[in-house]
């Protein structure tokens, strides 16, 4: 089954840099411009990974990345955070609010399907069985 990704990033270049280059190594890609329509929008795509641009005009990616996590239907799908402002301390202020992964723009296609590859084979990973005493 094709694994599919979310791709939340209001600029045009970026969104479609981010899908064409998933696209291409085999997912199903969503894009949404609009970060107001994203949680909604997860809910009915059902991804297995987000893609989550941080700085988004209409609303913060930390309150989407806040909100998914709070959410029954979306708290275990895995969020890559993307953000052009990478500040000392942003890394750890995103991870907080849930992300599983984390990377400042400009993004270089490799380190991204690494991060992306990464994400989602540690989702898919089958949880370690308890240990018996």
């Amino acid at each position: 089954m094709t694994q599919r990704i979310l791709v939340v990033e209001d600029n045009d270049l970026n969104r479609k840099l981010f899908c064409d280059v998933l696209q291409a190594s085999g997912f199903d890609v969503e894009p949404v411009a609009d970060g107001g329509m994203a949680i909604e929008r997860a809910r009915s795509f059902v991804p297995n990974l987000v893609i989550m641009d941080i700085q988004l005009q209409d609303i913060s990616g930390l309150d989407l990345i806040a909100g998914m996590k709070n959410d029954v239907a979306l708290c275990d799908i895995p969020v890559l955070a993307v953000t052009a402002y990478a500040g000392k301390g942003d890394e750890e202020r995103i991870r907080q609010v849930g992300a599983e992964g984390y990377l400042a723009k400009p993004v270089s296609i490799v380190p991204f399907m690494n991060a992306v590859k990464g994400l989602l084979d540690r989702s898919a990973a089958p949880a370690p069985l308890p240990l018996h005493a």
